[in-house]
């Protein structure tokens, strides 16, 4: 699997940006940042268009639960200074903790990447396309796109690329390529502390 591919002489044509907006009345901060920093993306010129998804938010419940040393669930079980018991105060070590949660869900980003990417590549007004993503949903799509055109795949995240997302240099067209970004890469990355009218939130 390749990491990098001769893509010499490239130029950016088009650069969309995936989000969904931040829900005011759940994190009113939050909502405020994201506003700021969405109008700073606009203003410096660094995206070309900003397609929105949503958020959903519901109460989920679920067995409680702690994380193994590879990160997968282990149930919590009874036991003091918690138990439970039957009736007859009988321990029953078998019973489940149940919990009710705030649940919020980002909607249809995943949806509108692979839609901007495939209209981009089906009516060739790319050569090349770079996704930044690490979303196995994308599988499709991004296989797709290597049929056609070079296709870098940017994970953004600190875990594994999604085996989804893998392939190999020489699939479809070919002179594809992989990267993971680093800690680095996003510092060099950064906007000023003030675009046009907008000035960087506090903490960020």
């Amino acid at each position: 699997m390749a990491r990098r591919a001769d893509w010499r002489g490239a130029d950016v044509e088009r650069v969309v940006y995936c989000t969904a907006r931040i829900n005011g009345a759940d994190n009113p901060d939050g909502q405020r940042d994201q506003g700021v920093y969405l109008n700073a993306l606009r203003e410096s010129g660094s995206v070309d268009h900003i397609e929105f998804g949503y958020y959903v938010s519901r109460v989920k419940y679920a067995p409680l639960a702690v994380r193994d040393r590879a990160g997968r669930p282990i149930l919590t079980r009874p036991g003091w200074p918690v138990q439970v018991c039957d009736s007859t105060s009988t321990p029953l070590p078998n019973a489940r903790f149940m919990v009710s949660y705030a649940y919020r869900e980002e909607k249809g980003s995943d949806v509108n990447v692979a839609s901007h990417l495939l209209l981009d590549v089906l009516t060739k007004v790319v050569d090349a396309a770079v996704v930044i993503s690490n979303d196995s949903d994308l599988r499709f799509p991004v296989e797709q796109a290597r049929q056609r055109v070079p296709v870098g795949l940017v994970n953004p995240s600190a875990n594994y690329l999604a085996g989804a997302l893998r392939g190999q240099a020489s699939d479809g067209v070919g002179r594809h390529w992989w990267y993971q970004l680093t800690a680095s890469d996003l510092a060099k990355c950064q906007l000023p502390a003030t675009v046009g009218p907008y000035t960087r939130p506090a903490g960020w």
